[in-house]
Formats: C-alpha cells, structure tokens, sequence
C-alpha cells in the first residue's frame, strides 16, 4: 500500500489510525533488534493515534493524517530522548519540537520514534553510532549508509510510513540509494533548521525519506516554508508538491558530465544510470546534453575543511556544564577526528590557509552548477561512487569520504536534489540523483515522480517474468 492508498484508507476509516501505528509497532518490535533503525519509541504514539481517530471522524484531520513517521534523533522532539546517536547526550530528553516537528504535529502526522544515525550526524556509513551499527535491510550485511542510517532503514524495512532525516553532504541521499528508497535534499533555506542539532550550520538541512514520491512530496510540502525561528529560511512561497508530482513532465533538457563519470569507482554504477535516463529522455521526449562542471572533482576536499570548522565550532557547547558530558571525553573516532582536525584549522586560519580556500572552491562550485543550468533544466548522476561495503570491511578514512563525491556539490551550492531507485547491482541497490536550481523543488518532485514510475513499470514486468 503506498502513501497515498493509506491516506485513503485512514480518512474513510478502512485502516484507523490506532491500527497503522500498531502495526509499525509491532514490526519495530519484532525486527528492530536485527535492524537496529529506532532507538526509541514514543510511549504516547498510540494515545495520539487515538486522538487523531477523533479527528478524522469530525472531518477535521490534517494531511499526514495517522501516518507513522520516524525522527533522526537529531532533530528535537519534545519529550523524546534526542541523543545524537552519542554518549554525550546519551540522556538528554528534548524540551521544545523543532519546527518541522510542529508542522508535522498540526498535520497529524504520529512520531513513531527516534532513529538512529552516525554519531552527531558524522558519518557517511551507519556505522558510527554510539547505540550499535544500523543494517541495510534490502542488503543485509552491507551498510545503509549515513549519516542518516536509522530514519532510512526504518521506511525501507516498513517500520513507519515516512520519515524526516538531515543531509549535509550526502547523509539522506547517500543512504536512499544503498536502501533502494526515496530521499530529498530540499535548497538551503526551503526548511527551518530550528531544532535541528548543528553539525555544519551553513550546510544542514532537513529533508523527507519515503518509499514512494507522494508520500516523499507530501512530508515536504508541510515541512517547507519560512519560519521566523531560523534567519537563514526564505519567504517564498511554497507549492503543493503532492499536486506537482501529478503534471507530467516532458522536453526537458536533461544534463549528464563527463566530470562526474570520471568520479565514478565502480563502473557498473554509471553504465545503470546512463541507462535509465536515456529511459528517461525517451518516455519524456527530453533531450541529454552535455555539461562541463569545472572543479566538481574537488567537491570533497573543498568540503571537509568547512565542515571541520564548523563541527569545532558547533561542538563547544557539549563541554558538559549546561547538559550531557564533555564531548571530547566520550566521542567516537569520527567526531574527534573532526573536532580535532577543525581546532588545527581554525588555528592556523590567520594564515587563510584552509577555511577561506575552501569558502573560495565553494562558490567555484557554486558557480558551474549555476552555469549548467543555463543549459539544462536538470542534472542527473549517480549518488555514490561505489556499492556499499560489507560491514567488518576495512575502508579508509579518504574511501569513506569518497561516498560523498557526487552529492556534496549539491550541498555546497545550496540547491535541492533527490534520489529514486535505479536498479540493483549484485542485489544491492543503486540510486539515480537528480540537480535542480535552488527553489525548484516542484520540478524536482515531478521529475522523480517520472523516474520512480519507470523503476516500477520494470519491477512490475520482472515480476509478472518470474
């Protein structure tokens, strides 16, 4: 049943609202241990269902009706213990909701509890987190990815109907595509970071996880739009998504680097996606043109410096005064690694040795991606470089980092992308990501919306071959 047959069934009352969450509570119950995807459940999620029930009956329910949604437990959650995946805030019960959080609330939306993550969102494997590793569960023994692991492999394993992760270089769309689900990096600005724990303020944002694009753009559609809470969010308007996905797309021009094949490791990963967006192209009657994006093949190293900066600076309130311990004391390798590395920076900055360069190669960056728009509508690509490793696989700090070079650019330029599933390859799966200019995110949505449909259209006839 995908996002949109449950609605239906929710607000006619074939399936109440009490039901779909305890049937998500009972598939956490029996395959969360294998899984480890939430770390904590909400006590009251079925009271609220209750109460969303009551709703519904008087005609009064909001669009998220009685769906069960998964939090990364980065973003906070009144009452929920918001931990970072980290011993530093092992305990820590948040007092307040984020913003996306209330919009989720006066949707009627139930959190159905707090995922797992990379320790403090630093991470691009689900290997980190203070609480146990997360398993990929459409590739069991291979990593989900990260940093957004817990929230990823909770929609894919069916443990909730959608769910809200945070992306800064990669960590929702670089786990969608080791899952096999969909995932949104919205512009920089499009949703309120208030609530959301900094791990590199100038690129965080807040995105949607689903199995499917309706239910992808409907959880965007509410959390989107200006907050008076966070400076950075603007006042534009914000479409009904849901609605977008619905007008079909055509004639687009459609861009594909050659920079970015060079990028890619594995070789298997861009032949599948050359393949589908000549599909694509075909179905649509767009037209592939060629982009140069100079200086993409720095994206990593351009990123890293920033966010060493950024993770020092946004870590000096864990100093175990006001709340949690001292995060230097109890921290994981990848976070002191970070915070180590970002101290060194901001020391030698005087110099304009790191930091300032990096700021520079950003708007380098920034710059290619605008100028290829002039001459495409979208950019598609892979979403990472190589297959996902197995767990207990021995991989380099420079290899990790690698999993993130063809979503970082994204970041770094503040424009929306998103990933739908390609195919498979060695029955893991692999996902196709798609650019588009900052605030576009209705064209994005319709354009994942075709690409989902040519992915089911070949599960569908491979399914009726067998």
């Amino acid at each position: 049943m995908n996002t949109l047959e449950k609605l239906k069934a929710i607000k006619s009352g074939r399936l109440t609202a009490r039901q779909n969450i305890i049937n998500s509570l009972k598939e956490i119950d029996a395959r969360n241990k294998d899984i480890n995807a939430i770390l904590h459940i909400n006590q009251q999620a079925i009271a609220q269902a209750d109460e969303v029930d009551k709703k519904i009956k008087k005609g009064r329910a909001g669009k998220l009706a009685g769906l069960a949604i998964a939090v990364k437990s980065i973003i906070s959650v009144k009452g929920m213990i918001v931990n970072c995946a980290s011993r530093t805030l092992e305990n820590y019960t948040a007092g307040f909701d984020a913003d996306v959080i209330a919009r989720v609330r006066a949707e009627d939306g139930i959190i159905i509890g707090m995922a797992n993550m990379d320790e403090f969102a630093m991470g691009a494997s689900g290997e980190s987190s203070a609480f146990g590793k997360t398993d990929n569960p459409r590739a069991p023994g291979h990593i989900p990815g990260g940093s957004s692991s817990g929230p990823v492999a909770a929609v894919a394993a069916c443990f909730c109907d959608l769910a809200l992760g945070s992306d800064t270089g990669g960590s929702i769309r670089n786990p969608a595509s080791h899952c096999g689900v969909i995932g949104i990096k919205p512009s920089y600005g499009r949703v309120s970071r208030y609530g959301l724990v900094d791990m590199a303020m100038s690129l965080d944002t807040i995105g949607p996880v689903a199995n499917d694009t309706v239910g992808a753009a409907l959880l965007l559609e509410v959390i989107a739009g200006h907050s008076i809470r966070d400076a950075v969010t603007f006042k534009k308007p914000v479409p009904r998504y849901s609605q977008a996905i619905k007008k079909p797309v055509s004639r687009l021009r459609v861009g594909l680097s050659p920079d970015f094949e060079k990028l890619c490791t594995d070789k298997r990963i861009y032949r599948l996606i050359q393949g589908r967006v000549s599909e694509f192209s075909e179905k649509t009657g767009s037209r592939i043109v060629n982009v140069s994006l100079k200086n993409v093949d720095l994206a990593v190293q351009t990123y890293y410096p920033i966010v060493y900066v950024e993770v020092f600076s946004s870590t000096r309130k864990f100093d175990g005064r006001k709340y949690g311990k001292k995060i230097e004391d109890v921290c994981g390798e990848e976070v002191l690694r970070r915070i180590l590395g970002g101290k060194e920076i901001s020391r030698a900055e005087y110099h304009g040795t790191y930091y300032r360069k990096a700021l520079a190669a950003r708007r380098l960056i920034a710059q290619a991606l605008d100028t290829a728009f002039k001459s495409c509508d979208v950019i598609m690509l892979p979403t990472t470089p190589m297959l996902p490793h197995r767990f207990g696989t021995r991989i380099s700090t420079e290899a990790m980092y690698a999993y993130d070079a063809y979503t970082i650019p994204a970041s770094l330029a503040g424009i929306c992308a998103g990933v739908v599933p390609a195919g498979c390859i060695d029955s893991i799966p692999v996902g196709l990501q798609i650019f588009v200019p900052a605030f576009s995110e209705d064209l994005l949505c319709r354009v994942m919306a075709a690409c989902f449909e040519l992915y089911q259209d070949e599960v569908r006839h491979d399914e009726n071959d067998s």
